[in-house]
């Protein structure tokens, strides 16, 4: 904890602690991934370019780059109006940007994002698409953020069972992303903070190669960079074909 005179008073802040790494899928000749990893402002993010579409590497890193550039000031509530207007903002530009054609690609450019503030005793999760924001409290691991996909929209209208949605040929498709040429509609979720609180921000590449009781025993670690080790390192010893990334905050 650090100690923060203000107005003559002694104000005590959390120090957050974090860590993040992104590695390039077996299969892929570029890394599509971009992550944020900003203690000093309370700011992370994990941004994923959308499949089957190009210059999904340089949609990743905008969103980043937007967020990153962002200055984190006022309250609370202004800090969560200030990223949603920013992201807003990216999507509309996205949709409206064509990748040059001397560059070799063309086509739409998109990607998920999941973005963690914190300030104080409070946390808001922001989300667009299947990248994922986790929550490590005392012995259990529980997804904050619900997938924008069509997986996940089978399982919820049709009710369809996990595996049974896998099946679906088009089931990886997301229904909701920056760039994605439809209104955005972003999802925030707020909560409170308590002692011993670990979060876990990542691309579906990473939480894909893992089971749910894998990633809550990697979040058992001591360190921010220790759980992002071990993570990376479980699902490198699968095939790995998509992108992984993961950024890991705790006080």
């Amino acid at each position: 904890m650090a100690l923060v005179p203000l107005a003559g008073a002694v104000v005590i802040t959390p120090v957050w602690r974090s860590a993040g790494r992104t590695v390039r899928g077996k299969t892929r000749t570029r890394n599509e991934d971009a992550f944020l990893d900003c203690p000093q402002r309370g700011c992370w993010a994990v941004a994923d370019g959308m499949g089957g579409h190009q210059a999904g590497d340089l949609a990743s890193q905008w969103v980043v780059n937007d967020l990153a550039a962002l200055p984190m000031l006022g309250c609370f509530e202004q800090r969560i109006d200030s990223v949603l207007r920013c992201l807003r903002a990216l999507d509309s530009r996205l949709g409206h940007t064509a990748v040059q054609p001397g560059e070799g690609r063309t086509g739409i450019m998109g990607s998920t994002v999941v973005a963690l503030l914190l300030q104080g005793n409070r946390a808001a999760c922001i989300w667009a698409g299947d990248s994922r924001c986790y929550l490590w409290r005392g012995t259990r691991l529980y997804q904050l953020s619900r997938d924008h996909s069509l997986l996940q929209q089978l399982m919820d209208k049709q009710h369809l069972s996990l595996e049974q949605a896998r099946a679906h040929p088009d089931a990886r498709a997301l229904t909701r992303a920056i760039g994605a040429q439809q209104p955005l509609s972003l999802e925030v979720l707020e909560l409170s903070v308590r002692p011993g609180d670990v979060f876990l921000l990542c691309s579906d590449g990473l939480y894909q190669g893992l089971s749910h009781g894998q990633l809550g025993q990697a979040m058992a670690e001591r360190t921010p960079s220790q759980v992002v080790e071990r993570l990376i390192r479980e699902v490198l010893r699968g095939p790995a074909q998509d992108d992984l990334t993961a950024v890991v905050v705790r006080p």
